[in-house]
């Protein structure tokens, strides 16, 4: 169960690239208020960045929240170069992390209020694993 705010969602993010490019995948996990997993979700993406990983994987959870018909969104992530570019602490310099961001910017402005949170990768677990599932299961592995 995941501590997720009064009223709030819980969105865990990750990304994973072995190799760096390397094959990537991205993983994603929606918590409801109760702190219920309701949805795992995990994607290959093919060769790519670390970053570029983090960044879809945060996408493709900010799209399902969304779809949901989720108001106020909790996101965690262990990628601190991910939530201080989100939170306007670092700029964003690489070309394809610039579009990544803005797309991010622009689903996270669809929420009525949201929050963007560093944790350790420890508390990461579950979002890791279903990263590297993604990479996984193309892979023929799972």
């Amino acid at each position: 169960m995941a501590d997720a705010p009064a009223g709030g969602w819980l969105l865990m993010v990750d990304g994973a690239s072995r190799g760096n490019p390397g094959e990537a995948g991205c993983g994603a996990v929606i918590f409801n208020p109760e702190g219920e997993p309701v949805r795992e979700l995990s994607r290959y993406l093919g060769k790519t960045t670390n970053n570029v990983a983090e960044y879809e994987g945060l996408l493709m959870g900010l799209e399902e929240a969304l779809k949901l018909g989720v108001k106020r969104l909790r996101v965690e992530s262990d990628s601190e170069l991910l939530v201080r570019q989100l939170n306007g602490i670092y700029k964003v310099r690489e070309p394809r992390l610039i579009e990544l961001h803005k797309k991010a910017q622009e689903l996270l402005r669809r929420f009525e209020s949201h929050r963007i949170q560093h944790v350790r990768r420890e508390q990461n677990r579950i979002a890791d694993k279903l990263a590297n599932r993604g990479i996984d299961e193309a892979r023929g592995k799972i």
